[in-house]
């Protein structure tokens, strides 16, 4: 008889590891992504840092992108200008930072085609999902429709799309701008004036 208990205790403690072993691994797992993914706190901070004094819209843009998208693996912080009379042009210039440290220069220019009038000059902070990597994104077109509607400064949220890999764009500018358009920015290692 105690040779059977023994070895259903054996066999108990055996589960009682494996199982142990499992939810260890899971835990490992868990933290290793929250290592590899920004949490709407830092995005917000880092957008306070860059935006300043519009720093309420933006923790708003956050929490919006990050109740639709989730954690985002890396951002990009940088300066834009465009303009439009129907057809329109982007260009602009940043840092892209991702969660295990490196940082890296990154320029997006694109057409867009639309209702849309005016010009503007805008500060990004784009969130940056499924992407380990700038190389990634170079050389990669990530399309989207955008709506502009603001005289002198203005918030405004859009998602770009390219495979799994999703760049939500937190735009504050200033300028006259008015529509709504469709197109696609193209993110580079180096600068370019060719929007295609």
């Amino acid at each position: 008889m105690s040779k059977f208990i023994d070895r259903r205790q054996a066999l108990g403690l055996l589960g009682f590891g494996l199982a142990a072993s499992v939810a260890g691994v899971t835990a490992v797992a868990a933290a290793t992504r929250r290592k590899e993914t920004y949490s709407s706190d830092e995005i917000v901070l880092a957008g306070q840092k860059f935006f300043g004094k519009t720093t309420r819209g933006v923790a708003e843009a956050v929490e919006y992108v990050f109740s639709s998208q989730g954690e985002p693996t890396a951002y990009i912080v940088g300066e834009e200008g465009s303009g439009a009379i129907v057809g329109g042009l982007r260009y602009g210039e940043g840092v892209i930072y991702y969660k295990n440290g490196p940082r890296y220069k990154i320029y997006w220019q694109g057409p867009s085609i639309g209702f849309d009038f005016g010009g503007n000059g805008s500060r990004a902070l784009v969130l940056v999902y499924n992407s380990s990597t700038p190389g990634d994104i170079y050389d990669e077109r990530f399309g989207g429709v955008e709506g502009s509607a603001y005289f002198v400064g203005g918030l405004g949220v859009n998602f770009q799309k390219n495979r799994d890999i999703i760049l939500a764009p937190i735009r504050t500018g200033v300028g006259a701008r008015l529509g709504a358009n469709v197109g696609y920015l193209k993110y580079s290692k180096e600068p370019t004036w060719n929007p295609f």
